[in-house]
């Protein structure tokens, strides 16, 4: 038990009991539902767990048939630091992402990380701070999909190459889909509010954007949001990107000020 935690009687945790669930279900490590301290709130499932700064968590599927997991991590409000790999067979990553978020309570990250022909084991590590813990989770079971307007809307971005995609203030959240003819895939990811305001960037490296594309859904609360994706790779590495609207906010009042821009219909 860490130091800080363990201060006030109302902030102990107690550490999560890894268990492991049917052969079927090809999850080695899971953690039962538990209360968390300091207000970080589960966001996908009750299943989330508690990483502390600094530490590692793993989640392994060894059954082939999960194609696909949905990765949610949170916190109290504070920051959000972390690594996370997709490791698949010895010295083999073929996806890893560095997510930062500015206010991971108001912008929790979800993406959905592609897992074709098992075993592979999805690695969160948070590198925060030990005052900085993360909510994670790792669901194999009703993981979100592009919807047809994203499919449909790709454009493609040329290697060292920028596109810009502001949003209406009504847009709560966004779509992001990222993939390539094969090649690899290596893109930042920034969501901006403001000038020079990173409210939150993931820097992403898939070995096949085609087998294995990105997908994730970021928060775009209040007005002013801007997603900015960068293709980082050579010109020789072309990308399609596919950005659009997920919820909107059908309560949002017009009659609210909303400085340096107006509001379209």
């Amino acid at each position: 038990m860490l130091s800080f935690l363990s201060a006030t009687p109302a902030l102990r945790v107690p550490a999560p009991m890894m268990q492991l669930q049917s052969a079927s279900a090809g999850v080695r490590t899971q953690a039962p539902a538990q209360e968390f301290a300091g207000g970080v709130v589960p966001t996908k499932t009750d299943t989330s767990i508690l990483v502390q700064g600094g530490s590692l968590r793993t989640w392994s599927y060894r059954s082939p048939s999960v194609e696909q997991v949905q990765v949610v991590l949170s916190t109290e409000g504070r920051p959000l630091d972390a690594d996370i790999e997709l490791w698949h067979g010895p010295d083999n990553t073929p996806c890893k992402m560095r997510v930062y978020v500015e206010n991971g309570q108001l912008r929790p990250f979800s993406a959905v990380v592609e897992t074709p022909r098992g075993p592979n084991t999805v690695a969160i590590r948070n590198i925060g701070q030990i005052e900085f813990p993360i909510a994670a989770n790792v669901v194999a079971d009703n993981v979100d999909s592009p919807s047809a307007d994203c499919l449909a809307s790709s454009m493609t971005i040329q290697g060292g190459a920028l596109r810009t995609y502001p949003f209406d203030p009504l847009v709560d959240s966004v779509q992001v889909l990222l993939k390539t003819d094969g090649r690899p895939l290596n893109a930042r990811i920034e969501l901006l509010q403001g000038p020079n305001n990173n409210k939150q960037v993931i820097e992403l490296y898939t070995e096949d954007g085609c087998d294995r594309p990105f997908f994730c859904v970021l928060e775009t609360p209040e007005s002013g949001n801007v997603v900015r994706i960068v293709n980082t790779a050579p010109v020789e590495f072309p990308m399609t990107a596919s950005v659009v609207p997920h919820s909107i906010n059908q309560d949002f009042s017009n009659s609210d000020v909303v400085l340096g821009g107006d509001m379209r219909r």
